[in-house]
């Protein structure tokens, strides 16, 4: 029998999980079975882009996959047995239940609303493409002096409200935020974008911790009411609730346990990697939820697999951080340099060649993705390994 290994997910870590665990293990040995709940690979990081009218290229997963050695099933994960080792399933490939020997979690996040009342009946999300997709149909209703409010000051609000303004420049775009513009940037990112922000025509509302979203305004804790024909919310991430609803240890926010080989801490059988994982960063803060912590957590994981699998060297590749990279519409960018724990340092360079820099870095975790074998598989220079006993490791 071959060892079977399951990936939930084909986000930025899903997919990456998948492909270097075909570059690493033998296809004699293993049965490798990726689970998406859409057929196509999305590239989240663009949701602001596809919001605004923008196409993107169409990656299909099965042709992303196609020579690697790796299953799609095109399937919604309703509950996960860690006891039994079995996932549940529905969707277009069927329902029914895959067994595992080895699983990669990886369902990643979705937007948070954190229980604000409005927020389901009358906000626009950008964490998923039919989300992004519904925004840019609402968008394209507006009239001329409409008002956009965008809530939540993350990298996710920021893109979203500068792409909008560029964009769509006969609207009004406001960005709500909690506390003050960019708080965690240097002195100089922040003034890169103030100073961004101000040639665009965004109103910046700080201080505005948003209470209750209705039809046509944004309510605050200080009693203030934006006026909103449409209010776009990116105030953070939530994790999916099926990994809290197993006997896997989790965190309060529903974030898998991992070790620093992305290995849950309660059951050795499984990892957990992206937005779904709670790993320890190289001065124990915990790595936040982003593309940039993803995919290395998924190589993290793969290699991790593969060394217990063999009998090989476990990986010691500390995960941080070099820069965070945020695009201020298509022409302008701020590239915030910091610390490998993610503090800012005082570099935060601007304008146009951080822009082009920022989409040299999306497509780049893009084609990451949607090459995982660098050579042909009949041609492969990445030596696989043997699993010399097929036991769950």
């Amino acid at each position: 029998m071959k060892h079977r290994i399951v990936i939930l997910g084909a986000g930025y870590a899903g997919a990456s999980a998948a492909g270097r665990l075909a570059r690493r293990l033998h296809a004699d040995d293993v049965e490798l079975t990726l689970v998406n709940a859409e057929p196509d690979f999305v590239e989240r990081v663009r949701m602001h882009q596809v919001a605004t009218g923008q196409e993107l290229r169409h990656r299909p997963l099965r042709d992303v996959l196609a020579g690697t050695g790796v299953t799609l099933r095109v399937a919604r994960v309703t509950a996960v047995d860690v006891d039994r080792r079995a996932i549940s399933l529905a969707g277009p490939d069927g329902a029914g239940e895959l067994s595992y020997d080895t699983l990669v979690y990886a369902l990643g996040s979705a937007f948070d609303d954190h229980g604000v009342p409005g927020v389901a009946e009358h906000a626009h999300e950008l964490a998923s493409r039919p989300g992004a997709l519904r925004l840019r149909e609402r968008l394209g209703e507006l009239a001329p002096g409409s008002r956009v409010v965008v809530v939540g000051g993350g990298l996710t609000g920021i893109e979203a409200a500068s792409e909008i303004a560029e964009a769509h420049a006969d609207l009004e775009v406001a960005l709500a935020v909690r506390g003050d513009l960019g708080d965690w940037l240097s002195p100089a990112g922040q003034r890169h974008l103030r100073g961004t922000f101000g040639r665009l025509g965004v109103t910046v509302r700080e201080h505005a911790a948003v209470e209750q979203v209705r039809a046509t305004e944004v309510l605050t804790a200080d009693g203030a009411a934006l006026p909103a024909d449409v209010t776009v919310w990116t105030a953070g991430f939530a994790v999916h609730p099926i990994a809290a609803a197993t006997a896997l240890q989790v965190s309060p926010r529903g974030q898998i346990v991992v070790d620093g080989t992305m290995r849950s801490v309660s059951h050795p059988d499984v990892y957990a990697v992206g937005d779904a994982a709670l790993a320890d960063g190289p001065l124990g803060n915990p790595l936040r939820m982003s593309c940039a912590s993803g995919i290395p957590m998924a190589w993290q994981a793969a290699d991790s697999i593969a060394a217990r699998l063999t009998g090989g060297k476990l990986p010691d590749m500390p995960l941080g951080y070099v820069h965070q990279c945020i695009s201020l519409g298509r022409h302008d960018a701020v590239i915030q340099l910091v610390t490998a724990d993610d503090r800012a340092k005082p570099a935060a360079p601007g304008g146009r060649l951080a822009a082009r820099y920022k989409e040299l870095i999306c497509k780049g975790a893009a084609y990451m993705v949607a090459h995982p074998l660098p050579y042909p598989a009949r041609r492969r220079r990445v030596p696989t390994r043997r699993i010399p006993a097929l036991t769950a490791t």
